[in-house]
């Protein structure tokens, strides 16, 4: 396999899970639409308004993390970094990637795990008692993680290329 197939992989699944778990956003906006319907005009508000739209947000942030990976859309504070040349630009990804993201989500990943592993356990409800939302909300977390690290290999090996090379993979 290529550096060009791989890193064409990676993006094309983090693009395609992307643009599927966007459209979550779809089911928040009615849920909490009605919610503020139902509190406002009829003075009654449902626990599960809040906890749904809590729970659906959570599922939309953390799937759709590698699409904005892959798109460039995390915050980043560029002072120095934009005025540095394109290939130590690279360079300094390259470190960043290796002493900060890879670690980090390494951990998450490891840890997402046993935490999703102790919540399917001991059957883990929400605050309204609903069953097998918190478990199958907790396996995103190493699912999520696993997706970021793929993007992040696939950004990593771009930079990388860029670095030693001087040119784009």
């Amino acid at each position: 396999m290529t550096m060009q197939t791989f890193t064409g992989f990676c993006d094309r699944v983090s693009e395609w899970v992307g643009r599927k778990f966007a459209w979550v956003a779809v089911p928040i906006t009615v849920v909490i639409v009605y919610e503020v319907i139902w509190r406002r005009v009829f003075q009654s508000p449902h626990l599960w308004g809040i906890e749904v739209t809590t729970l659906l947000f959570s599922v939309h942030f953390m799937m759709v993390g590698a699409y904005g990976l892959l798109h460039d859309s995390h915050v980043n504070i560029d002072l120095i970094y934009i005025r540095l040349p394109r290939r130590w630009q690279a360079g300094l990804a390259v470190v960043n990637y290796l002493l900060f993201f890879f670690p980090y989500f390494l951990i998450f990943l490891i840890a997402g795990t046993d935490l999703a592993a102790d919540s399917w356990a001991i059957g883990e409800r929400t605050v309204t008692g609903r069953p097998f939302i918190i478990p199958g909300m907790k396996i995103l977390i190493p699912i999520s993680s696993f997706f970021l690290l793929l993007q992040g290999l696939s950004k990593f090996v771009r930079s990388l290329f860029l670095c030693l090379r001087g040119r784009e993979l």
